[in-house]
């Protein structure tokens, strides 16, 4: 394995790493409110949320390049204001990971939270607790095991992502170039043996994780 092919492992970890801290950041809350806080729009909110895990990855990166492109009223403002490029820039490839990994965490912190019993919750409001301690005290840690999982299974999907990488950030060697886009070329241009180092790497990272998710928690209750 080339230091190019371990650039673009070192790359796509990034990549994931960083789009899952923004893909729990913004969908933690959201999945909250949905399920404890449902109001009138709410199925609308969980429609648009999924959206990414049916639609192909090439038509979500076409929508954010109309989005974010440089010529795009959003990606004007970003570049001008903030000096933030997204089109074929690591940032892009950020963009586009999390987007596609979204649903995925969404989802699952969504049936985490829908799994909390509000008895306990409500016994916990009753004895005193703000809002803020009954989440930290009660709800987050009954519905840890699901957020986890969903954290898993972001990360590992924005760190397989290709369409949507491959329209916003591009196939840049050293730059935008992640180990899904390496093994693609890798596979176009004959170089099995390469390729065949990166699907096990990619391989033993997706079933790392499948691992970690399925496995039952100890006696302990922690996984």
């Amino acid at each position: 394995m080339t230091s190019e092919d371990l650039s673009a492992i070192g790359l796509s970890l990034a990549v994931a790493m960083a789009s899952t801290i923004a893909v729990v950041t913004l969908g933690l809350p959201v999945a909250w409110f949905i399920t404890k806080r449902p109001f009138r729009g709410s199925s609308l909110v969980v429609a648009f949320s999924s959206l990414p895990l049916v639609l192909p990855p090439t038509v979500t990166g076409y929508i954010l390049l109309e989005i974010f492109g440089r010529r795009a009223l959003v990606g004007q403002f970003l570049e001008h204001h903030f000096g933030l490029v997204i089109v074929f820039h690591w940032t892009g490839a950020v963009l586009a990971a999390a987007v596609t990994s979204f649903p995925l965490f969404f989802l699952s912190a969504r049936s985490a939270f829908e799994s909390v019993d509000p008895a306990f919750e409500q016994v916990a409001r009753l004895m005193g607790c703000s809002e803020w301690s009954v989440f930290f005290r009660v709800t987050l840690p009954l519905a840890l095991r699901g957020l986890v999982s969903g954290v898993v299974l972001g990360f590992v999907r924005a760190m397989g992502e290709f369409g949507a990488t491959l329209m916003v950030a591009g196939n840049i060697p050293g730059r935008t170039r992640t180990a899904a886009l390496a093994l693609y070329d890798a596979t176009v241009l004959g170089e099995s043996a390469k390729a065949r180092s990166l699907v096990a790497v990619l391989g033993f990272i997706a079933v790392a994780a499948i691992w970690f998710t399925s496995r039952k928690p100890s006696a302990g209750g922690r996984l």
